[in-house]
């Protein structure tokens, strides 16, 4: 079982999406996870919330929303902090 850094997302919203970011090494997915999961909580909106885990060489990101749009905009986000991190650790 990977890390589990935060689990804030609440189970009972009716859409999820899991977004699953594969790396060379357990030590650079170790890397961005720390990086994004300071975020969760801080910007979840009202109508999404998402959670960060670390799965070996990987990094997983449930968004789970009340309706479609908030889940579009809620992988949105989370896809594009999952990049940020990897461009500023060199990962990319």
């Amino acid at each position: 079982m990977g890390d589990r850094l935060t689990e804030q997302a609440r189970p009972h919203r009716p859409h999820d999406a899991t977004l699953r970011f594969e790396y060379d090494s357990p030590a650079r997915a170790k890397t961005v996870a720390s990086a994004v999961a300071q975020e969760v909580g801080e910007i979840d909106g009202d109508r999404s919330a998402a959670t960060v885990e670390r799965e070996e060489n990987a990094v997983v990101v449930r968004v789970v929303a009340d309706d479609l749009v908030a889940l579009r905009a809620g992988c949105n986000t989370w896809g594009s902090l999952v990049e940020v991190a990897e461009r500023t650790s060199g990962l990319a």
